[in-house]
């Protein structure tokens, strides 16, 4: 075989290698990425348990890249603080070598069963659950074909003088440890960069010595995921990809001090473990090494955290929420993962509530108060609202294209009808605020009466969408008999409202321009309330919904 033809079946099987993990990767996300972040939520309060559920969920996908983007996203998005980051991070690192440790048994002979069994699924399969399993089945058979084909190439590079005198000459520990670092910031993916390593053991196109330095430099270049997907985000986001990268490099420099210390007896000891098989010798080095560098540097992990406040110094500059134009959690700017899209949806939504009921409190007291300044605080403030409601719509359409958790692409319809009824919310906050500037220009007065009922309720309209945004952002139905009682509620009180109202009318306690404007009023929060209610049970599967709407 050419030096072409060989570098073209290893480009061949390192493509089919890449494309089987990612599909395994993306499938096994897309078929639990849901439940796994729930448990990755729950299940970090402790550093010691986080520690564990990292190591557990990495080696579930098979991807320690995407479990700390994921840990970056969260803490960018406020559901996790750094210190919990710590313990997901050590054990993401550990978790990694499972792959390694899949690739060193050789699984290359039954890969066509495994590629043939997901083929069969997914082509005559109907359930989606049962298709994402075929899925990762089939990404498991793609990859060690893969390897299949890198392996036969490297048997063929034995025989080439020129290549293994290349190979040969990579004596240097700080150049093995560069190219280690390098290749794997280019695949990003150190458990791709550790399989070649270790199929390049298996042919003997590497002494096993340095191949301990290259994987040294493969933790260090599994670093650039996480920082790259920081670098837009807040400072706290970019202090965990720290935590990671501070990780890796203190690790190697523990490891890189020990074998040039102790070279013989690890040697010895990897020997022992593994036996005479070169293969089984790299994995067990790359799982040894990271289980003895957290360890190590677990007792350590606070002090990591704190070495981060040093290279990322200084806090996030605090902007007003009310007229900034700035997504805080999603977007372009900022984290993107598909596996935690709609939680940082939900948090963004969340902030769009608040700004919209705020702003429908500042519209009513400046009903009562003609207080200008609020008046065009209302109308900045929905500006605001409207940019949150195109941006997030956008954003929910461009993730809606990614692979989604399948629980997570249930929730989508639900979340673009949300974004709309807090943006017609914001709506009524704006026709509150035209009447207060009608009133103001007209001179109309309202009577204490008046005044009183549109206070009551208010304070209903405030209590239902307290008790709406809570459901929908703990995704707990334990307020929706309450709900559905306030809005039956409010409804009942606008009528009255409304009976009373007609009664001052035909008393002439009221002037016909202040009716106009108090019963335009009572109707657009008894249609806030209605927008709320749909909020409330747009995430649930009751058939509840307030068609009403407008």
């Amino acid at each position: 075989m050419s030096i072409g033809a060989m570098l073209l079946s290893m480009a061949g099987g390192l493509g089919l290698f890449l494309f089987g993990m990612r599909l395994m990767s993306e499938s096994i996300e897309k078929a639990a990425g849901a439940k796994l972040r729930g448990i990755l939520e729950m299940f970090t309060k402790n550093r010691f348990v986080g520690m564990l559920v990292g190591i557990i969920f990495t080696a579930v996908i098979q991807s320690s890249s995407a479990c700390t983007v994921m840990v970056v996203s969260f803490v960018n998005s406020g559901l996790m603080n750094l210190y919990q980051a710590a313990g997901v991070i050590f054990g993401a690192n550990i978790g990694t070598t499972v792959t390694s440790q899949l690739v060193s048994f050789n699984l290359s002979e039954i890969a066509p069963v495994f590629l043939l069994a997901g083929i069969l699924g997914i082509m005559f399969c109907k359930r989606q659950n049962i298709v994402k399993i075929c899925h990762i089945i089939l990404g498991f058979g793609v990859l060690f074909m893969g390897l299949s084909g890198m392996s036969s190439a490297m048997s063929g590079m034995r025989d080439m003088p020129e290549i293994v005198h290349i190979l040969s000459s990579l004596t240097s520990p700080m150049l093995a440890i560069l190219v280690g670092t390098l290749l794997t910031a280019v695949i990003q993916s150190s458990s791709v960069t550790v399989s070649i390593v270790l199929l390049m053991a298996n042919q003997g196109l590497l002494e096993l010595p340095i191949c301990l330095f290259i994987i040294l430099g493969c933790n260090i270049g599994a670093c650039t995921s996480a920082l790259l997907a920081s670098l837009s985000g807040k400072k706290d986001a970019k202090r965990a990809a720290m935590i990671h990268f501070l990780f890796n490099v203190i690790g190697t420099v523990l490891m890189y001090i020990i074998l040039k210390l102790a070279m013989g007896p690890i040697i010895d000891l990897l020997h022992i473990v593994s036996g005479s098989n070169p293969g089984r010798f790299v994995a067990n080095a790359h799982t040894i090494f990271k289980v003895f560098q957290v360890l190590a540097l677990f007792p350590f992990a606070g002090l990591i955290v704190k070495m981060t406040y040093f290279f990322v110094p200084g806090e996030d500059m605090k902007m007003d929420d009310r007229d900034n134009f700035t997504l805080k959690y999603i977007g372009d700017r900022t984290v993107f993962n598909p596996a935690t899209a709609v939680v940082e949806v939900d948090k963004e939504l969340k902030r769009m509530a608040d700004l919209a009921s705020d702003n429908l409190n500042r519209a009513m007291n400046a009903l009562i108060t003609l207080d200008e300044e609020d008046i065009e605080t209302v109308y900045s403030v929905e500006k605001n609202i409207n940019f949150l409601n195109h941006s997030i719509t956008n954003y929910l359409v461009k993730i809606n294209q990614t692979t989604l958790p399948i629980e997570d692409q249930k929730s989508i319809g639900a979340l673009f009808h949300i974004v709309n009824d807090i943006e017609r919310i914001g709506d009524h906050a704006e026709n509150v605020a035209d009447a207060a500037r009608q009133r103001k220009a007209t001179g109309v007065g309202f009577s204490k009466e008046a005044q009183h009922e549109l206070g009551q309720m208010l304070d209903m309209v405030n209590t239902i969408i307290r008790f709406s945004v809570e459901m929908f952002s703990t995704g707990s139905d334990e307020r929706a008999e309450d709900v559905a009682n306030l809005e039956d509620a409010i409804d009942e009180k606008e009528r009255e409202i409304q009976k009373s109202h007609i009664e001052r009318m035909t008393k002439n306690l009221c002037t016909p321009e202040a009716s106009m404007i108090f019963s335009d009023v009572v109707s657009g929060l008894e249609r806030v309330a209605d927008h709320a209610t749909n909020i409330a049970f747009a995430m649930n599967n009751t058939e509840y919904e307030v068609s009403k709407a407008m």
